[in-house]
């Protein structure tokens, strides 16, 4: 039975993702690259809530699908649609690596749909160990190029691992947060390596997560995937409308 402490349901907390990751683009596409003035530092902060909540309910989802390699496969779809319109949005060339740059090629869906396929692979007791344990550092070279890098697989994994045991739940969204902002932080950009930090905002809302979905409404289940591609192709109709055709991240 759910404590009734927690009092914020599946489509909530999503619903606070989706406000959080539009508030972030909407920055990007108004305020372009890493901007340290204080109001729109504070704007990105917003959107630090995004990702680990994205995390956890793959996790969740992996935990309560019918199929999932259906549920791979849905995101698979998806991240390929998602590619053209966050690359759109942010003004990134279609054909990844054609800048020189290893980052931030194509969206977290990418890393989202193989962070399934991973918790699919670790589950079957048909795949042998050895496999197992090649398939991370594989999955995590495929996926490295995406928003948010492996650190969308791994942290997914690891969520989907430590169910039922939200303090470990918790320490892995820092220990792979961390990871992130560090390489960014000393190797790309220190400030929003420094951003990153504010991922961890995202933890006292995910503590009030009360095991339910919520209300059922028609369209619900494919608002959350719908939304990601559409709402980056509004982004790059603004970036278009403002600056031209330029690349507004970093």
């Amino acid at each position: 039975m759910a404590s009734t402490k927690k009092r914020l349901n599946a489509n909530q907390i999503k619903l606070i993702a989706i406000i959080a990751m539009t508030v972030d683009h909407l920055t990007w596409a108004f305020f372009p690259g890493t901007q340290s003035a204080p109001y729109v530092f504070a704007l990105h902060i917003i959107g630090r809530l995004t990702a680990p909540i994205m995390w956890f309910f793959i996790a969740e989802g992996c935990h309560y699908t019918r199929n999932i390699w259906k549920y791979a496969g849905r995101l698979f779809i998806f991240a390929i649609i998602s590619h053209f319109a966050y690359n759109f949005a942010l003004g990134i060339p279609l054909l990844p690596f054609s800048t020189g740059s290893f980052f931030n090629q194509t969206g977290v869906m990418w890393s989202l749909a193989w962070a399934v396929v991973l918790i699919a692979v670790n589950r079957s007791e048909r795949v042998p160990k050895w496999v197992k344990i090649l398939f991370i550092p594989i999955v995590c070279l495929i996926t490295f190029p995406s928003d948010w890098s492996c650190i969308a697989v791994m942290c997914p994994f690891f969520l989907y691992q430590h169910r039922e045991n939200f303090k470990a739940q918790a320490l892995d969204i820092v220990i792979w947060t961390l990871m992130y902002a560090a390489v960014y932080f000393i190797f790309l950009d220190k400030l929003y390596g420094v951003l990153q930090l504010f991922t961890f905002m995202t933890i006292p809302i995910l503590s009030m997560y009360n095991g339910e979905r919520g209300k059922k409404i028609p369209g619900t289940k494919w608002l959350f995937y719908i939304y990601y591609p559409a709402h980056l192709v509004v982004i790059g109709i603004i970036r278009i409308a403002l600056h031209g055709d330029i690349s507004i991240i970093f």
